[in-house]
C-alpha cells in the first residue's frame, strides 16, 4: 500500500455568525488589503455586504473584484490576475459558491506561480512550486466545498471543455463555514448545490482510491445531508446548518480521494450547454449508481443505511443496491431536480460530451472501468 494524503484549511470556523472570526484571522496573520473576489449577483444581493462590512467595521482595506461567471472562465482569471497585481493586495477573500472560490484558486495560484499565466497548462496535478496567495473562503452556497478542496474547475470556452486543476497548493488556508451567508440561497441553488454535495460524498466514498480517514468523512456527510436537504430547500434553521456542515465534511473526505464519471459527464454537460453543475450531477447520480453498482462491493449497503433506508441488515447484495440508487433518486425527485436529459442534451452533441467525459481528470477514480462507448450510452439512457 502506498502512502494516503490528507490536505485540509489550517484553520476553519463553522456555525452562525463565524465571518466574524474573519477579523481574528486577519489581524492574527497580519494581513494587510483583502482582494474580495465574488460574483456579481452576489455583490447586487447585499450577500458580499456582509463581509466588507466586517471588515469596514474594523478598518481593514480590501479592493472587490467581480467579474466571475457561474463556470469560470480563463478570461475571467486573467482579468483577475491583471486586478490583482494593480490592486496592491496581500490575501484574497473568496465570498461566493465555486464559481468565486474557483476563480479565487487560480488568480492565487497564476499570481505567486506566474509561469502559469496562460492558466491552461494548470489543467490535472499542476507542477506549481510555491502556495497561492493566502484565501480566506467563505462559501455561500451548500455546496461544491471548495473551501477545503485543492481542486479547481476552469471552462475553456474556445474548446468548449472544463478542465480540472489539482494542486495541494491552493488550499485555503482559512475557512469560515457560516449558515447565514448562505441563507439567501434560492430554492433551486439549494437543491442542486445540494445534490452537488451528495454527490462528492457518494463519489467519494465508492472511488477506486478510498480509505478510512475519507471513507468516515463519507458516511457522515452522506447521512447529514440526507437528513437535512429537504429541510434546506424549504429554507428551515436545521436544515440549513445541516447542509452548511455537511457538504464541508464531504469536501474533507472527496478531496483527498477522488470522484468519478457522475463528475467527469457533469463537466462536459457545464463545458457545452452552461448547466448548472449540481444540477448536471444530480440528475446523473442515480444512473451511474446503477451502473457502478456491481464494482462496488458492500458499499451501497453502508449509503442506503446513511440515506436512512431501514431493514440493509436484512437485505440481498441486488435489494440494498437498489435501495441505495431509489433513497438517492428520491431525494432528486422530493426536491425539484430534473430527472432526465431531454431539456439539455442534443443527440448529436453526445460523441463529443462522451468523449470529453472520458478524457476528464475525474474519470480515472471511477470504482469501475469505463469506456467512451459506454459513457455515450449513459448519457443516451437518460434521453
Amino acid at each position: 500500500m502506498g502512502s494516503d494524503r490528507l490536505v485540509l484549511n489550517e484553520t476553519s470556523y463553522h456555525g452562525a455568525g463565524c465571518i466574524r472570526e474573519i477579523v481574528t484571522e486577519v489581524e492574527g496573520r497580519g494581513f494587510q488589503k483583502a482582494f474580495i473576489c465574488s460574483d456579481p449577483d452576489l455583490v447586487r444581493f447585499g450577500v458580499t455586504a456582509k463581509v466588507t462590512d466586517i471588515l469596514n467595521e474594523a478598518g481593514l482595506g480590501y479592493e472587490l473584484y467581480s467579474n466571475i461567471k457561474p463556470n469560470p472562465t480563463i478570461e475571467n482569471v486573467q482579468t483577475g490576475v491583471a486586478a490583482f497585481r494593480a490592486s496592491g493586495a496581500d490575501y484574497i477573500i473568496a465570498v461566493g459558491g465555486g464559481s468565486s472560490m474557483d476563480t479565487a484558486k487560480a488568480v492565487g495560484i497564476i499570481i505567486n506561480n506566474p509561469e502559469f499565466e496562460d492558466v491552461r497548462s494548470l489543467e490535472g496535478v499542476a507542477p506549481t512550486k510555491n502556495k497561492c496567495v493566502p484565501i480566506i473562503a467563505v462559501p455561500t452556497t451548500a455546496g461544491t466545498a471548495a473551501e477545503v478542496t485543492i481542486n479547481y474547475v476552469i471552462t475553456d470556452v474556445e474548446k468548449k471543455r472544463k478542465f480540472v486543476c489539482v494542486d495541494t497548493h491552493d488550499i485555503p488556508v482559512v475557512a469560515v463555514i457560516d449558515p447565514d451567508m448562505m441563507s439567501s440561497m434560492p430554492r433551486g441553488l439549494t437543491a442542486s448545490t445540494g445534490m452537488d454535495a451528495l454527490t462528492h460524498a457518494i463519489e467519494g466514498y465508492i472511488t477506486a482510491a478510498a480509505w478510512e480517514i475519507p471513507d468516515m468523512f463519507h458516511l457522515k456527510a452522506i447521512e447529514i445531508i440526507g437528513k437535512s436537504l429537504r429541510g434546506a430547500v424549504e429554507n428551515t434553521p436545521e436544515g440549513r446548518d445541516g447542509m452548511a456542515l455537511g457538504q464541508y465534511i464531504a469536501g474533507m473526505g472527496f478531496s483527498n480521494v477522488g470522484l468519478g464519471i457522475v463528475h467527469s459527464m457533469a463537466h462536459a454537460l457545464g463545458a457545452v450547454y452552461d448547466t448548472p453543475h449540481g444540477v448536471a450531477n444530480a440528475i446523473l447520480l442515480p444512473t451511474v449508481m446503477q451502473y457502478n453498482a456491481d464494482a462496488t462491493g458492500e458499499k451501497y449497503r453502508d449509503i442506503a443505511r446513511a440515506m436512512g433506508v431501514q431493514g440493509t441488515e436484512e437485505m440481498t447484495v441486488e435489494e440494498y443496491r437498489n435501495a441505495a440508487v431509489e433513497a438517492v433518486r428520491q431525494l432528486s425527485i422530493d426536491v425539484g431536480i430534473p430527472q432526465d436529459l431531454k431539456e439539455i442534451v442534443k443527440e448529436e452533441d453526445i460523441p463529443f460530451l462522451a468523449e470529453s467525459a472520458y478524457a476528464d481528470a475525474c474519470r480515472p477514480g471511477n470504482p469501475k472501468e469505463t469506456s467512451v462507448e459506454e459513457i455515450a450510452a449513459l448519457y443516451r439512457s437518460l434521453m
